[in-house]
């Protein structure tokens, strides 16, 4: 029987769903009494994405290096979507692997840690039909903004991704949980909720008084939560953005003015082959509506290029939405064949072709927010501070649409404090702390 782990680490890689499960891991061994720590712990857990190319071959090189300061090695467990997509094929590979569990399996980790004790290796890649979310401990304290995982899976079945067969099918949490979690969450010290799903705005369920809501229904019930300050949702798709999520930025205070909306192409032909069940026509005047509730709103979304078959006037249609629309923010990546998927059958585009590709899209991508960042300059807004800057009496806040502002000031991280913001660059801004809503705002140096 080898002894019991009594400190851990979870490395988290990939989306943010991933980092919300890896908090949830944190907290599910930290109340079975085990320590986290930063480095040489007894238990590694490596929370994986499976999204881009390459990343099972990311696992196995992270699993090679893994060695305490003695130089023997932890325990190791492979969690999250490359633990589903592998399976037992972890163990067979890297042999000092201990656990590999899927991200619907990980409340289990403490009974697979008493399998792998006793020396198995211990396999846990089932979806079970019974939520996790009820086996998982209590909230406890939190950072400023917090994640809360409101819906998992997907039934998109877009021809380039592996969700749902490593996330599973679409699934709402039901709405006591959520309330009864973001309640939890405020109470422990977080003024933001980050409400997370692979497709959040297909979020349905029944209230309270077991009246049919969609995700704007839910978002006006958390807005009622005396201590919450600031409302976020991520990701969504354009299928599922209704009229009631749409009015509830122009009706909902909390509801910070951010929508990412990821298109993925601006050619109707590729976005077919996508499986993407919207053309351009669809995205483009959802976005004039959006617009239309909440004229300030920042934009953002996610770019494929390279996709297999994309012709030049393919791309070049994806610069002209791009053009259309003017991001505030943008992600963009060369198309990964993903084992399984119907697109990695598909001939590919020429590695060469999709890197002056991605490259002409960042630059057209990077303007854009550098001109939405300089736009903002000279507006009084909020910022809610999340950690320390650089500098001493720096502290370093969120924008209400999501941009880093350094700011000097005395305030506590976790205060919402009004700045103007003076000055921008690509990346973020710099803003001057306000003492009142009628005094000249006292400029800070640039950072």
């Amino acid at each position: 029987m080898k002894p019991a782990p009594a400190t851990f680490e979870v490395k988290s890689y990939g989306c943010q769903m991933n980092a919300y499960d890896g908090e949830r891991m944190t907290e599910l061994l930290e109340a079975r009494g085990m320590v986290r720590v930063d480095a040489d712990a007894d238990l590694v857990v490596l929370n994986t994405c499976h999204i881009r190319e390459k990343a099972a071959e990311k696992v196995y090189s992270e699993i090679g290096r893994l060695k305490r300061d003695d130089g023997s090695r932890p325990m190791i467990a492979v969690a999250g979507c490359v633990a589903q997509a592998e399976g037992v094929e972890i163990p067979r590979r890297a042999r000092t692997v201990d656990i590999v569990v899927g991200p619907q399996a990980y409340h289990r980790l403490p009974a697979l840690i008493e399998r792998a004790r006793a020396g198995d290796v211990a396999i846990d890649t089932d979806m079970p039909a019974e939520p996790k979310f009820a086996a998982l401990p209590g909230r406890r304290r939190q950072g400023p903004s917090a994640f809360l995982t409101v819906q998992e899976g997907c039934d998109k079945f877009c021809t380039y991704c592996v969700v749902p067969y490593t996330r599973g099918a679409e699934v709402s949490r039901p709405w006591s949980a959520i309330v009864d979690e973001a309640w939890a969450l405020v109470d422990a010290g977080a003024r933001e909720l980050v409400l997370l799903g692979q497709n959040v705005n297909a979020w349905t369920g029944e209230d309270g008084k077991g009246r049919a809501q969609g995700l704007d229904g839910l978002i006006r019930a958390l807005d009622l939560l005396p201590a919450l300050d600031r409302i976020r949702y991520t990701t969504s798709h354009p299928a599922d953005m209704t009229e009631g999520l749409i009015r509830a930025h122009n009706e909902v205070g909390k509801l910070m003015p951010c929508l990412h909306l990821p298109v993925q192409s601006g050619s109707d032909r590729v976005l077919k082959a996508m499986n993407r069940s919207h053309d351009t026509n669809f995205y483009l005047r959802l976005i004039e509506r959006v617009r239309s509730a909440r004229s300030d709103i920042a934009i953002s979304g996610d770019f494929i290029v390279g996709f297999p078959g994309e012709s030049d006037e393919d791309f070049e249609a994806t610069l002209k939405i791009v053009r259309a629309v003017n991001y505030a923010l943008a992600y963009s990546f060369k198309y990964s064949p993903r084992p399984g998927t119907p697109a990695a059958m598909e001939e590919q585009v020429a590695p060469e072709l999709m890197d002056e590709r991605l490259q002409g899209l960042q630059a057209l991508i990077n303007e854009q927010q550098l001109a939405f960042n300089r736009a903002t300059i000279g507006r009084r807004t909020e910022i809610l501070l999340e950690r320390e800057g650089k500098r001493p009496g720096q502290r370093v806040g969120k924008s209400p649409w999501l941009q880093s502002v350094h700011v000097e000031t005395e305030a506590p991280i976790g205060e919402l404090v009004e700045v103007e913001l003076v000055a921008a660059g690509p990346n973020s801004l710099t803003g001057a702390a306000c003492r009142s809503p009628d005094s000249i705002c006292a400029v800070a140096d640039l950072h």
